[in-house]
C-alpha cells in the first residue's frame, strides 16, 4: 500500500477499488471454472447422461454463458446500474451452484449461473477505468491486471472443487463454488466506497474524430478479428488439450503428467508474466511510447498465430511418434504471453469506447465475441480428425495470422486520422 506518482491514494501501486474488483472477478472465476471442472463428470458419472448429450449439453451451456451479457448489459445501463447488477447477478450465480446438488434442479441450476452471469460479466470490468485519472499512466494497463484474477480463478478451481467433487461427492465441489461466489459477494460489498467512479475518471466518453458511428464501426472491425482471434485461441482447451493427451510425451523425471495438468500451465503463466509487462508498458506511458491499443492487439494475434507453428513443427518431425514436451512448452510460452496482448487490451478498448449511458452493454459485445468465437473454435475443431496435427495447427495459425492482419489494417487506418 502507498502512493501512486499521480498523488492517488494507491493499494500496490493501483486505485484501492481495482484491488476489489480483482478480488470479486477472481472469486467469481474460482465459481465458474470449479463447477466446469466436474460438469461433464457429474453429467456422465452422476446423471447417467450419454456423452454425446452431455458434451451437448456443455456446448449449449457455454454459449448461454456468453449470449446473456448482452440482455445483461442493457438492464444494467437502463435500470440497475453496475453495482446492483453485480450484486444480483453473484446472488442468483451463488443461488444456481448451491442448487446444483440436487439432481431434480440441475437443468434450472444451469438456468440460474447463465442468467447470473449475464448481469455480472458486463457490469463489472465496466467499473475498471472509472477508478483512474484519464492522465493517469497506469489505466493503459488496468485490464491486464484485472486479468489476472480472471486467470488467477482459474487456476485455484480445479483443484479445490475438482478434487472436491471426484473424491468426496459432486455435490460438495458445486457447494464450494458457491461459498466461493458468496465470497466474492462479501468482497465487493465491503469495498462499496471504493469503487465508486472519480469525477476525472477515463470513464467519460472519449469521441472518435468521425463521430459515434465511426467509433462503432472501430468496434465492429475489432469484434470481428477478435472472433477470429478466438477461432484459433480457444483450441488450448479442445485440440491442444487432445493433442497434448494422445501425441506428447509428458514424461518428468521418469514419470507422466496427467494431460489436464496443462490446462493449468495457461493461467499460471499468465500471473507470472503481467507483472513485469504492465511495469513495463507503464514505463512506456510515461515516455509517450506505449504502442497503441489496436497495434498491441495485433501483435498478440500474431503471437498467437506463431506459437501454433510449434506443435506443427513438432508433430511433423514426430511422424508417427509422439512430439517431445519442448514443443509444447514453446507453445505455451508465446501462446501466453501473446494473449495478454489481446484479451485483457482489448476488453479495456471496449470499456474507453463505450458511450455515456452504454458502458455495460458495450463491454457485453466484447462477451458477445468469446460466444461466436467459441462457436468458431467448435466448428474448426471438427477438422482435427479430417487433417493431420501438423496441417490443423498451421491452419490454426493462418486462423490467428487473419485476425493479425485485421487488425493491422486497423491500426495503420487508425494512424491516418
Amino acid at each position: 500500500m502507498g502512493t501512486a506518482e499521480t498523488g492517488q491514494r494507491s493499494w500496490f501501486g493501483q486505485p484501492p477499488g481495482l484491488t476489489i474488483l480483482f478480488l470479486t472477478e477472481m472469486w467469481e472465476k474460482f465459481s465458474f471454472f470449479g463447477m466446469r471442472a466436474i460438469l461433464v463428470f457429474y453429467m456422465t458419472k452422476g446423471l447417467d447422461f450419454a456423452q454425446a448429450d452431455a458434451s451437448l449439453i456443455y456446448g449449449y451451456y457455454a454459449a448461454f454463458v456468453y449470449f446473456t451479457p448482452i440482455v445483461g448489459g442493457w438492464l444494467c445501463d437502463r435500470w440497475l446500474g453496475p453495482r446492483r447488477s453485480v450484486l444480483i447477478g453473484s446472488a442468483v450465480m451463488a443461488l444456481g451452484h448451491a442448487m446444483m446438488a440436487s439432481p431434480a434442479l440441475f437443468f434450472p441450476a444451469l438456468f440460474c449461473i447463465g442468467s447470473g452471469s449475464g448481469l455480472f460479466l458486463p457490469s463489472l470490468p465496466s467499473q475498471v477505468l472509472g477508478l483512474y485519472a484519464k492522465s493517469d499512466p497506469r489505466r493503459g494497463s488496468a485490464f491486464n491486471i484485472y486479468f489476472v484474477g480472471i486467470n488467477l480463478g482459474a487456476i485455484l478451481a480445479p483443484f479445490v472443487c475438482g478434487t472436491l467433487g471426484e473424491i468426496y461427492g459432486w455435490h460438495f465441489g458445486f457447494t464450494a463454488a458457491s461459498i466461493g461466489m458468496c465470497a466474492g459477494i462479501a468482497v465487493y460489498g465491503g469495498g462499496r466506497g471504493l469503487t465508486e467512479p472519480r469525477p476525472d475518471s477515463a470513464m467519460a466518453e472519449e469521441k472518435e474524430p468521425g463521430g459515434d458511428h465511426a467509433g462503432w464501426r472501430r468496434l465492429a472491425g475489432v469484434g470481428l478479428a477478435v472472433i477470429l482471434f478466438r477461432g484459433a485461441y480457444e483450441q488450448i482447451g479442445n485440440t491442444i488439450a487432445l493433442w497434448s493427451d494422445e501425441a506428447v510425451d509428458r514424461s518428468l523425471f521418469g514419470h507422466a503428467f496427467p494431460a489436464s495438468w496443462v490446462q493449468a500451465v495457461d493461467p499460471a503463466l499468465v500471473f507470472l508474466l503481467t507483472p513485469p509487462l504492465v511495469t513495463w508498458w507503464t514505463r512506456q506511458a510515461k515516455r509517450g511510447r506505449e504502442p497503441s491499443s489496436i497495434g498491441k492487439m495485433a501483435l498478440g494475434a500474431l503471437g498467437v498465430g506463431l506459437s501454433f507453428l510449434f506443435p506443427a513443427l513438432g508433430s511433423q518431425l514426430a511422424g508417427d511418434g509422439k512430439s517431445g514436451m519442448i514443443w509444447l512448452a514453446l507453445y505455451l510460452g508465446l501462446f501466453t504471453l501473446s494473449e495478454l496482448f489481446i484479451l485483457p487490451v482489448g476488453m479495456g478498448l471496449f470499456a474507453r469506447m463505450a458511450p455515456q449511458g452504454r458502458r455495460s452493454l458495450t463491454m457485453a459485445g466484447w462477451f458477445f465475441c468469446s460466444f461466436a468465437g467459441n462457436i468458431l473454435a467448435g466448428q474448426l475443431g471438427t477438422l482435427w480428425g479430417r487433417l493431420g496435427h501438423a496441417a490443423f495447427f498451421a491452419a490454426m495459425a493462418a486462423v490467428a495470422g487473419l485476425a493479425a492482419m485485421l487488425l493491422h489494417l486497423l491500426r495503420v487506418k487508425e494512424t491516418k486520422r
